[in-house]
């Protein structure tokens, strides 16, 4: 990095002065609050609003905020082009043509009847979609940071010189914004009604946009008004920026974009996919910004620097050893990690910042920077690796970006830099591989066998560099020693998440993995290859239904929303034809794959498999065509939220014969939903019984515990179902909410210990 010059404001200075008074300043940090908090007020609203059209996978989110990223960048981009090669007058003409032409397309609408390609990855098409509903407003709200901070400094205000408070400023209309969504927004409001307020606030919005440019134009400074900004005297005296200086703003942006988009995947596959699980990463790596760019930085970034280590090195030993934990210990975990992450980068790039004559090309390369992380957890890292690579990739990226020793002493090589990671590499695969955890208390005694390793790479912890390598020995060691005891089968990634085929020792048995859940499992001993396994045993829930429902029900056309590795087409009757919807063509290839799994082949022609989402393929379907529809669909371990709704439950039932039943598969590992799947039974007028179904898996080899609804519109449809003593009516406390593909409150029905 180049050495801070004079084209650097020293943080000390207006950072650490009073906070600027009179009229300009409340009315510009006003209005860049109220353009920050609409750009995030608006970006879950959108992507919950796409969610059902994607089957509810995380990658919805991940491809939204690449979205935003480059809409950002573009904003930015138009910024820093209009302020340094237009006049002040031609400058303000064209943001104030760009703030006035998204009224024209509010409020935003998805368009009826879009429908993502059936094969294939829709990423494309997504961009495309966002780029027509939510395009012309989100980027004139991104073009407002950096043209109004630089008409500020353009003004004979006392702080002009250094508006970079201006950018802390908007960061916390972004923090206000993602916060107030969870918590008031979403409980309160419809999407629809969502989208109608935000329109209206946004024209408010653009009123007082035109205001601060006005006031702005009033106490400019004595170049005259024609001038182009970038020939105010401070641009002519600030030197230039080095590619070098350039290229880092770059590199400390796109750590945190990368690790704020690897942490969210993780907490969307395994709970769900869902904007409550997007705003905590997004909201603390804007309130990184905010601290970095605050009169607090210094001492924050030391804290940081410092204490850093002692978080990620658990997080590093959780990540080694496949180890699971309670969301009471994964989730903050997790988020302090990733905080103190982002303000170490975020700290060095407040650090480094230039004069205001460079904000808008500083702002330009963050944006930059940004984008870059997006890309590559979006689109780059499917395509490379095979595993979520990407997330402890980055993390080790992060950890070489702390400051440690002296510039001139980190940059001085020694011998030590290379056999410490080595040798802590090397006493990592060997604990790996003697101590492989075997049930609870053999991962726990894993755990602690990493220890010594762990504790190895700490006391290199004031040399990041050393450091950073020690913690990459780690995570490779454990990922070799996972590769050559030969754990996984097969592995794939797609837009949808990671699948693995592994051979399960202690079942005896080939199982489908996606993210960290079992999808499904099949014996390799021929006497059991056709038995059903885990959710799917003729003892559990589903098993009872298949034997006790009404033939007209169970031996009727049955259709299955979730294909996993085809286990259900196990209660097949003869002659009785089979539907499988399932969105994501994987899936099938590896169901279908007869090294691995032969329901499917079992089950020959009568097995349909249309692909695509269930709610869109289904609606396609004959009207009361089915006699029996399970739903089945799982991403990792979270049900996607749109075939839960009411509006899906009236496509289910149009779909439905008379006297037909439903089978709702629930269960879950942080999700209470029985309450919502019986609130939304009862609004349509349905029978339900529910059971949750315990087994022990020493025992019941292959066999776990699962939890199932059934419901029809008579008791009559459900056969002795309706009385059996193991299924029960379920409880709906009155509290209980009918969702909606307008509203849902994942928050009611979150339990944050593994259940």
């Amino acid at each position: 990095m180049q050495t801070p010059d004079e084209s650097v404001i020293a943080p000390t200075e207006p950072l650490d002065a009073a906070p600027p008074s009179g009229a300009l300043v409340p009315l510009f940090v006003a209005t860049l609050c109220a353009s920050s908090l609409l750009m995030f007020a608006v970006e879950p609203i959108v992507a919950k609003t796409v969610l059902p059209i994607l089957g509810g996978t995380p990658m919805v989110w991940n491809t939204c905020v690449l979205f935003f990223q480059i809409l950002l960048l573009g904003g930015y981009a138009f910024a820093h082009a209009a302020t340094a090669w237009l006049s002040r007058r031609e400058c303000g003409a064209a943001y104030a043509l760009v703030l006035v032409l998204p009224l024209a397309v509010l409020p935003f609408s998805v368009g009826a009847g879009a429908e993502p390609p059936a094969e294939g990855n829709p990423i494309g098409w997504l961009l495309l979609v966002l780029a027509r509903s939510i395009g012309l407003p989100f980027f004139a709200l991104a073009a407002t940071a950096p043209m109004l901070q630089r008409w500020f400094a353009d003004t004979d205000h006392p702080s002009a010189r250094d508006p970079y408070f201006l950018y802390a400023a908007s960061n916390v209309g972004s923090f206000v914004a993602l916060i107030a969504y969870p918590t008031i927004v979403e409980p309160a409001l419809q999407l629809r009604e969502q989208n109608s307020y935000w329109a209206f606030a946004y024209g408010a919005f653009v009123v007082a946009a035109c205001l601060a440019m006005i006031v702005a134009w009033r106490r400019r400074t004595g170049a005259t008004a024609e001038s182009a900004p970038a020939e105010h005297d401070d641009a002519r005296d600030a030197p230039g920026l080095t590619w070098t200086r350039r290229a880092t703003w770059i590199a400390l942006a796109f750590v945190p974009s990368s690790l704020m988009l690897a942490v969210t995947t993780y907490f969307s596959t395994d709970i769900a996919p869902v904007p409550l699980f997007w705003i905590a990463p997004l909201a603390l790596y804007l309130l990184t910004f905010v601290v970095a760019f605050s009169t607090r930085w210094a001492s924050a970034q030391s804290y940081c620097d410092r204490f850093m280590p002692l978080l990620v090195l658990p997080l590093v030993m959780l990540m080694v050893a496949g180890a699971g934990f309670s969301l009471w210990g994964a989730i903050p975990l997790h988020l302090a990690a990733f905080a103190m992450a982002a303000l170490v980068c975020h700290g060095r790039l407040a650090a480094d910042r230039p004069a205001a004559t460079h904000l808008t090309e500083f702002y330009f390369w963050i944006a930059f920077g940004g984008m870059l992380g997006g890309l590559f957890n979006t689109l780059a890292a499917p395509l490379l690796f095979t595993r979520v690579v990407e997330y402890p990739l980055v993390l080790v990226l992060a950890l070489a970006a702390r400051r440690g020793r002296t510039v001139d002493a980190a940059a001085s090589w020694s011998l030590n830099d290379l056999v410490m990671p080595i040798g802590v590499g090397a006493i990592s695969a060997a604990f790996i591989t003697w101590l492989h955890p075997g049930g609870r208390e053999g991962a726990q005694v894993f755990v602690a066998g990493l220890g010594l390793p762990a504790f190895l790479a700490f006391t290199q912890s004031r040399a990041p560099l050393r450091f950073a390598a020690c913690v990459a020995t780690m995570l490779v060691a454990g990922s070799a020693a996972a590769s050559a005891r030969g754990e996984a089968l097969y592995t794939s990634r797609t837009f949808f998440g990671v699948y693995r085929v592994t051979t399960d020792p202690v079942a005896g048995a080939h199982s489908l993995y996606h993210g960290t859940t079992i999808h499904g499992m099949q014996s390799l001993d021929a006497s059991r290859a056709g038995e059903p396994l885990t959710y799917y045993g003729t003892d559990g829930p589903i098993g009872q239904a298949f034997a006790a429902l009404p033939p007209v029900v169970s031996q009727g056309h049955v259709a299955v929303v979730g294909l996993g590795v085809g286990t259900l087409a196990r209660y097949r009757s003869p002659h009785q034809p089979w539907t499988f919807y399932e969105i994501d063509p994987e899936v099938e290839r590896i169901a279908r794959t007869s090294e691995y799994f032969t329901y499917l082949r079992s089950c020959g022609d009568a097995c349909r498999v249309v692909l695509g989402d269930a709610r869109l393929s289904m609606a396609r379907a004959p009207a009361h065509g089915y006699s029996l529809i399970v739903l089945d669909a799982f991403s990792s371990d979270a049900i996607p939220m749109h075939l839960v709704t009411e509006e899906a439950m009236t496509l289910y039932l149009s779909r439905l014969a008379r006297g037909g039943a439903l089978a709702f598969h629930i269960t879950n590992r942080h999700l209470l939903l029985e309450p919502v799947i019986a609130r939304l039974a009862d609004s349509h007028g349905l029978t339900a019984r529910w059971q949750q179904h315990s087994v022990d898996p020493t025992i019941a080899r292959g066999q776990l515990s699962s939890e199932w609804m059934v419901m029809a519109r008579t008791p009559h449809d459900l056969g002795p179902l309706a009385a059996d003593p193991r299924w029960h009516i379920a409880p709906i406390p009155p509290n209980t909410p009918l969702w909606t593909d307008d509203f849902s409150n994942i928050v009611s029905v979150l339990s944050l210990t593994p259940r």
